[in-house]
């Protein structure tokens, strides 16, 4: 091979004799030198385009175009004309033992290309396999899987149906007492009312009748019994109607538990039963990536265990609440009765009380008109004695105010001056006392006249008083509720 730098003209005018069927078709050097030098061509012409690839498969088919083609023109080599070319760079040439290194270097490369891509296969295969076979197990182990939900879920399904029918019953018997509570609630107003009215006609009672009496204990302690049987109904009432809304929240609890149990119990028993050759199934394009669970077994079997749980313990609660209304019933039913019985009794006693202070009031009465008959006398004989010390003191203060006109040093404090101003303090000290006194004889005749007034109007009264006592109040205190109405059985 030429060495970089020599001119193409001498290689040209001096080529080395070479045997005819040694050398390869052009066309077949082209493509051999194609791919080890793409960016080198072998054939430089100043009339022909840089494409001498191009150019010589169209010179192989119309032997016209190809001017220097030595098999077209039949032009021997003694005749060729120089090739000058224009480019300072020469290509390179190949050996023949390039050529055959290269030979051997494809077919090196073809067996490393067909071992590799048998090895491949061979991996290939036994890769499907594998794949397949880890497949399938994977699908088994899910089916399994959904299969062991699935019998969990049934379970928990059982448990929650159980716990909810026993829900519903103690909800039912619950209710019926409530409304036996409510009707017996509403029992309790007529004793109420007959004790309240006792106490509003006995308000009517004027004067020293108004008495704090051992009626009006019993009946305002009546009142008590009943406004705290009262309370403790309405209090259990009041439970009662918190127990259930507390027991129809567990069982909407464990409505809702069920509901999601049965949605989730079909689709993942439609899941277990999904086959590769089932209907419906579709490709989901990145729901491998989404996480929509909100919990794990521990806390979705406890969840479900919570509810039942609190729905035994409402139950429980339930139970116990219902017991104690019924106590609570009876309880009360005894206290307004024992509480009924001892009014009574202290309205008869207080009524042979009045009849007999009736008689007493007339002495009383008599001895207080003649006091204050003689305390309005004491009360006149004041007023007369104040109207005569007025002239006195009228006459100290107008000699005090004669001598305040003397002239000059006459303004003397002798001994008249300082008499004189002594008596005035004296004679309006007397005034003064007298007036006081006065004042306590007329606070005095007004106690008097308030006590006759009482009495008066005590002797006037005594007669309604009786009649309140005897006649409207035990007449109303005749009809009083049942025990069975007490206790809401009707």
């Amino acid at each position: 091979m030429e060495s970089l730098g020599s001119t193409l003209t001498a290689t040209y005018a001096h080529p080395r004799p070479t045997p005819t069927n040694f050398l390869p078709a052009i066309s077949t050097m082209t493509s051999s030198y194609r791919d080890r030098f793409p960016h080198y061509n072998l054939t430089h012409s100043l009339s022909l385009p840089w494409r001498p690839s191009t150019y010589y498969k169209a010179a192989s088919n119309l032997p016209s175009l190809g001017p220097y083609c030595t098999n077209s023109q039949k032009v021997s080599e003694s005749t060729m004309l120089p090739f000058v070319s224009n480019r300072t760079t020469l290509f390179t040439r190949y050996t023949p033992d390039d050529w055959y290194r290269s030979n051997l270097t494809n077919y090196q490369e073809s067996n490393t290309s067909r071992h590799n891509s048998e090895r491949l296969r061979v991996d290939t295969s036994r890769l499907i396999q594998d794949k397949y076979q880890q497949t399938r197990k994977t699908q088994a182990d899910s089916t399994q899987n959904l299969g062991e939900r699935v019998n969990d879920i049934g379970f928990w399904k059982s448990e929650i149906i159980h716990e909810l029918d026993a829900m519903i019953g103690e909800t039912n018997e619950l209710t019926d007492v409530k409304k036996k509570l409510e009707r017996a609630l509403m029992e309790t107003e007529a004793p109420l009312q007959v004790a309240r009215e006792c106490l509003f006609h006995r308000e009517k009672r004027m004067g020293i009748d108004l008495v704090h009496d051992e009626v009006e204990r019993e009946l305002l302690t009546e009142v008590d019994i009943i406004l705290c049987c009262q309370q403790r109904m309405k209090l259990h009432l009041d439970k009662a109607i918190a127990q259930l809304a507390a027991n129809r929240a567990a069982q909407h609890e464990l409505e809702k538990d069920l509901g999601d149990k049965q949605r989730a119990y079909q689709i993942d028993d439609k899941c277990h039963h999904l086959r590769n050759t089932s209907d419906g199934i579709s490709y989901f394009c990145g729901v491998e990536r989404v996480d929509a669970t909100v919990s794990v077994p521990e806390s979705w079997a406890k969840f479900t265990d919570d509810n039942i749980l609190r729905s035994q313990s409402e139950r429980a609660a339930s139970a116990k609440l219902r017991d104690d209304i019924q106590n609570l019933l009876v309880v009360t039913a005894n206290e307004m009765w024992n509480q009924f019985n001892k009014v009574n009794v202290a309205f008869t006693n207080r009524i042979a009380e009045t009849a007999d202070a009736k008689n007493k009031i007339q002495i009383h009465l008599a001895k207080t008109l003649q006091e204050i008959f003689q305390t309005e006398m004491t009360i006149e004989a004041i007023k007369k004695a104040i109207r005569d010390k007025s002239a006195f003191l009228k006459v100290a203060q107008t000699r005090l105010d004669e001598r305040t006109r003397r002239p000059n040093i006459e303004l003397c404090r002798d001994m008249a001056q300082l008499r004189l101003v002594n008596e005035v303090y004296e004679v309006d000290d007397t005034i003064q006392t007298l007036q006081q006194r006065l004042r306590e004889a007329e606070d005095t005749l007004q106690s008097l006249v308030h006590t006759k007034a009482t009495l008066e109007h005590d002797l006037a009264v005594k007669a309604n008083s009786l009649y309140i006592d005897q006649e409207k109040c035990m007449g109303m205190r005749k009809s009083f509720p049942n025990t069975l109405r007490l206790v809401g059985f009707c």
